[in-house]
């Protein structure tokens, strides 16, 4: 049914924590820094992946993957600046960036063990929290249309400022365990925007959401001459 109305779109990925490794092998700790989003190209390729908290080489990333409850001493200067005018600049001020932080409480995990998996790489005994796309605008206008289908509340879809990790784990695991189930654009974060392709954002899907939108394919817009027309452009390029 995706290839049906998004045809040449690449399959999501999803991810769910658990309390073993699936026979798989655990991704080693990195010697330096690593954006677990240049990670997250191999997912997208059909690699399988397994990681755990030494696993993560960004110290903000542990944070988002929730496998740490805080922050590393001083990422509020990082955010934004420090005495000396280093740091980010994402952030206004180090103030700014710390009451920001502080409305991102800890969220519980079901295991150490963070799983990646293609959509189809699934099997049975799965259990994803989040799907995850990595699209470009047609496709999004798609997916952001189809998460308001159903929903009077002008916020089915949220764009929370935040690393690109936090946008497609954080934020809309959060919405998974909250039952909010609201749908999170992102992948705005212009560190990690160095990872990825420049036509690219993120749009991430609380598993329950996701199963929802899926019910309601066949009776929404994307069975329109409206829709046709756009399949044709995806298509083609």
């Amino acid at each position: 049914m995706w290839n049906t109305y998004f045809p040449q779109a690449g399959l999501p990925i999803t991810f769910q924590y658990s309390a073993d490794t699936q026979n798989l092998p655990i991704v080693e700790a990195p010697k330096g820094h690593r954006c677990i989003i240049a990670q997250l190209t191999q997912v997208q390729r059909g690699k399988t992946l397994c990681i755990q908290a030494d696993s993560v080489g960004c110290r903000g990333g542990k944070r988002y993957t929730n496998f740490t409850d805080k922050m590393f001493p001083g990422f509020e200067c990082f955010l934004s600046h420090n005495e000396q005018g280093e740091g980010e600049r994402y952030k206004q001020t180090p103030e700014l960036a710390a009451a920001a932080l502080a409305q991102l409480p800890a969220l519980p995990v079901k295991g150490e063990n963070l799983i990646f998996k293609r959509w189809d790489k699934l099997e049975a005994e799965d259990m994803p929290e989040v799907v995850i796309f990595f699209v470009s605008a047609d496709i999004l206008s798609g997916l952001f249309t189809l998460a308001c289908f159903d929903n009077v509340a002008p916020d089915a879809v949220i764009a929370p400022f935040g690393a690109s990790c936090a946008s497609i784990i954080y934020h809309p695991y959060r919405e998974q365990l909250d039952g909010t189930n609201r749908a999170v654009l992102g992948s705005f974060d212009p560190s990690a925007r160095k990872c990825m392709k420049p036509d690219l954002l993120s749009f991430a899907i609380p598993f329950n959401k996701f199963k929802s939108m899926v019910s309601q394919m066949e009776e929404s817009f994307l069975k329109t001459a409206t829709w046709d027309v756009i399949k044709k452009r995806m298509g083609s390029s």
